[in-house]
């Protein structure tokens, strides 16, 4: 009787989880784990195009590592009790120093895509961006996200579509802009062109097979719209109607002439903030804030680009020791913890933006997946600022860490 009882006290069997939504989550402790779980439920090539990286992928592998290089000065004895995460982004409030970055062709994780993910980041209150490659459009988002929305553009060889774009985006009540910079050309990603990968994906022989390994995924997919560049929808020749290279996609839509001058164009027909996404030195940092532009996005476009190219964290101190307080720094790249938001932030950092974890999160779960993500992202910012003896972002400062090296 007595082995019982004993038994008893220290033996507890778990509940039996019925949605399969929660038992996948209730798995993920980290982002690899999101990871995991997104590798195991999506197609090769769908998993491939979302994680991959130019060439070696040194760049990609290094964007997260060299957070790693940096280490807390925790100071104690001071009274923890509030965490504050919350901060402002041009001037306007934020649940936490994160943006989540825009991302192209996100349906192909899941079929409510950028829906999923504008409504999970507006329940928390961050912003969050979409793409012009993206696979909802502007005024669908708009119609299911009442949070704070950026939009990004490409500079387009037909000028005309990008005005029509920006002023489609003011009208639905988005309030900054991101113009990428760093795709002149597109990088060179071996896993994309070892697939044979394809925006929206071809149907062959190993899709078929593919798809038969990944039932849930192929479902999901064939029950809903076609995936297509819903932004562009009868205003291009290429809106995702046929599958196309991205590659030729973007040697033929993309403007290699862009110059420092056509940020003067940008202006002259949007007037709320402009953040560069792509800046990757201090020279062009530089440059920027004499281009009036109010955002300077360190990026190298998720390691996808050039490779060993600068690791965005890296490059945060020194732009901000050249250009002061004159403009936004956005360190977008391998943030994986709540501890990289802070350490961003000591740096120098405003805020910081994501891609590829909350596109894990999202083919894990949908929006239960992002948010569930959100969640622990905050909670780590908050964990990792008290036990650092701070309490709020304006307490994060340059004495709170030092690099290794």
């Amino acid at each position: 009787m007595g082995m019982i009882k004993t038994f008893r006290s220290v033996v507890q069997f778990d509940s039996i989880t019925f949605d399969p939504v929660e038992r996948r989550l209730k798995k993920a402790a980290c982002i690899a784990d999101y990871r995991k779980i997104a590798k195991r439920r999506l197609p090769f090539g769908v998993f491939d195009y979302i994680d991959g990286g130019a060439e070696d992928e040194r760049t990609l592998a290094s964007n997260s590592s060299t957070f790693g290089d940096i280490e807390f000065k925790p100071r104690v004895l001071r009274d923890v009790s509030n965490i504050d995460t919350s901060t402002t982004i041009f001037g306007r409030a934020s649940m936490m120093p994160l943006i989540l970055g825009p991302t192209g062709f996100t349906r192909i994780a899941h079929s409510q895509g950028e829906l999923a993910v504008a409504r999970a980041a507006a329940s928390v209150g961050i912003p969050w961006s979409l793409s012009t490659m993206g696979t909802r459009s502007i005024e669908e988002v708009a119609a299911v996200s009442d949070g704070e929305k950026w939009f990004q553009v490409y500079t387009w060889k037909d000028r005309g579509l990008v005005k029509d774009l920006i002023g489609r985006a003011k009208e639905s009540g988005f309030t900054a802009i991101w113009l990428t910079v760093d795709t002149a050309v597109l990088g060179r990603r071996e896993r994309d062109v070892r697939r044979g990968m394809t925006l929206p994906p071809k149907i062959g022989l190993g899709t078929l097979l593919d798809g038969a390994i990944h039932p849930s995924w192929t479902l999901d997919f064939l029950r809903n719209e076609p995936i297509t560049f819903a932004n562009v929808i009868g205003k291009s020749d290429e809106d995702g109607s046929t599958a196309v290279s991205l590659a030729d996609h973007v040697a033929r839509q993309f403007d290699q002439a862009v110059s420092w001058d056509d940020i003067d164009w940008l202006r002259s027909v949007w007037d709320g903030p402009i953040v560069l996404k792509g800046i990757q030195t201090v020279a062009d940092a530089k440059l920027a804030v004499g281009a009036g532009v109010e955002g300077i996005g360190l990026s190298n476009h998720g390691g996808r680009q050039l490779d060993d190219a600068p690791v965005p964290v890296s490059l945060i101190e020194p732009v901000r020791q050249e250009i002061g307080d004159a403009a936004t720094i956005i360190c977008d790249g391998g943030v994986r913890r709540g501890s990289d938001i802070v350490k961003a932030i000591a740096l120098g950092a405003d805020a910081v933006s994501m891609g590829r974890p909350y596109f894990y999160a999202l083919a894990a779960g949908g929006q239960r997946g992002v948010e569930h993500m959100l969640e622990f992202m905050q909670s780590g910012m908050e964990r990792t600022m008290a036990l650092s003896g701070v309490r709020s972002v304006a307490e994060i400062d340059r004495d709170l860490v030092r690099w290794k090296r």
